[in-house]
């Protein structure tokens, strides 16, 4: 693809997804990364007089809000959303501070999937959010996404326009939460009509 065609977002993801390889970080690490929770699982199981629950999630960044050493990010998996709470000394508990320095506050864009392990817990704001130990890249977007904008269930700069919605299918999936709900029934119900036929 030429340079010229890219737009500048897309040219500065090309250059992070560089840099993340100038630093020896694979930016689409081959191996499978397993892990043992959902988000809705996390929301509707935890409990708040009981034991931290160890969890290991992964998925598309959605949003990031960086407030220095720390920084809470918004994360999309297969099922939901659920908040992540980020600290520098946590992931990067030696003296090398570059994978929350570098990596996690300059060269992670919003769309990239990322693994994270830790604990369950409550925030002070009352929110049930993961506690981050160990953050992994586990693959680069180099398209931005729409920012869709919620507050309080109302929706702003939503993916709504009819063309844009059927020629990039895949964005239609990511952003707008409903249409998930509504294609994965309807694929289910065509694989069954081609295995009888």
């Amino acid at each position: 693809m030429n340079i010229l065609e890219l737009s500048e977002q897309e040219i500065n993801r090309r250059n992070n997804l560089q840099a993340l390889r100038d630093m020896g970080i694979d930016p689409y690490p081959a191996a499978e990364y397993p892990t043992n929770a959902f988000s809705t699982d996390i929301l509707a199981e935890f409990k708040d007089d009981a034991e931290p629950r160890e969890v290991c999630i992964a998925g598309r960044m959605m949003s990031r809000r960086v407030m220095g050493k720390a920084s809470f990010v918004e994360l999309q998996d297969s099922k939901g959303r659920i908040q992540v709470y980020v600290t520098r000394d946590d992931i990067c508990p030696d003296e090398n501070k570059d994978l929350y320095n570098t990596v996690f506050k300059k060269l992670l864009d919003l769309g990239d999937f990322v693994g994270v392990k830790g604990f369950v817990f409550r925030t002070q704001t009352g929110e049930i959010s993961v506690h981050a130990r160990e953050l992994a890249v586990l693959a680069k977007s180099l398209k931005p996404l729409p920012v869709v904008k919620e507050k309080d269930g109302q929706v702003f700069d939503a993916f709504e326009d009819p063309e844009l919605r059927y020629r990039q299918r895949y964005v239609d999936l990511i952003v707008n939460n409903g249409v998930k709900d509504t294609t994965l029934p309807e694929t289910t119900h065509r694989r069954r009509i081609r295995r009888c036929l």
